[in-house]
This record gives C-alpha cells, sequence and structure tokens, in this order.
C-alpha cells in the first residue's frame, strides 16, 4: 500500500515529508512543480438543454480530446459537478495561459457547447496519488 505525502511548499518547489512510517524523503535539490489549477467550465450558448450530456453533438470528438488531456497528464480529475451544470477539473499547467490555450482546443469548446467559468490556482497539499516517478 503507497504510503500517503504531505506536501509542503519551498519557494516554487514542491517537497514531500515522511509518510506516516517515518521514513525521510531524500534531502536532494527539488525540481520546481508543475502549477494546479481549479477549472470550471460552464455550458456555451450551443449546449442543448434537452440532450443528455453524451447525446451532444460531437461527444466522441469531445470525449477523445479529454482523454487525451488525461493521457499526457495535464488533467488530473474531472467531471461534471451537482447538476451537471458545470465541470470542475484539476489541471497541472505552468500557468493559467496554458489552461485556456490547451482547452481551446476542445471541439466543444470551438463549438460553443462549453467554455471556460473559472481558473483559479490551486495549492494540493493533501493528495493520494502514487509519488510521481519523475519526483
Amino acid at each position: 500500500m503507497p504510503v500517503r505525502q504531505r506536501l509542503t511548499t519551498c519557494g516554487g518547489c514542491v517537497r514531500k515529508q515522511a509518510g506516516s512510517d517515518g521514513v525521510p524523503v531524500g534531502s536532494g535539490q527539488y525540481s520546481p512543480a508543475m502549477a494546479n489549477f481549479a477549472v470550471r467550465l460552464v455550458h456555451g450558448p450551443g449546449w442543448d438543454p434537452s440532450r443528455q450530456i453524451r447525446a451532444q453533438e460531437a461527444w466522441d470528438a469531445h470525449a477523445a480530446f479529454m482523454d487525451a488531456l488525461v493521457d499526457d497528464g495535464f488533467v488530473i480529475l474531472g467531471g461534471p459537478v451537482g447538476d451537471g451544470e458545470q465541470t470542475l477539473h484539476v489541471v497541472e499547467a505552468a500557468d493559467e495561459d496554458e489552461v485556456k490555450e490547451r482547452l481551446a482546443d476542445d471541439p466543444w469548446a470551438t463549438a460553443g457547447l462549453l467554455q471556460v467559468g473559472t481558473i483559479e490556482p490551486w495549492a494540493l497539499w493533501l493528495d493520494s496519488r502514487p509519488e510521481n516517478s519523475a519526483d
């Protein structure tokens, strides 16, 4: 079972402290971490409220686009929240501009079905995902 890590920031980098097993983390240099953002996507003017989400125009293209963002590590997690009028995604990017640029290529964005509602920096202090092999 993986040990959960607590994260601490140190001037633009992330240090992983020892977990509950007390094993200390190495004292070497820590590389700068990509920033995390909480992104809310909202329905755009092209959204058809009479259709379910998977019945919207170009669902397959949108789903393939989002799957590719997950595969390349941009989207950490995401999906509809509440009544489904919005989606919440946690993404990893260099900055807010990169978030906007990447999401602008979504077929649903270009068709007006989805648009960015908000983008907020998010400091993930608690994270149970297995340690990234690049760390």
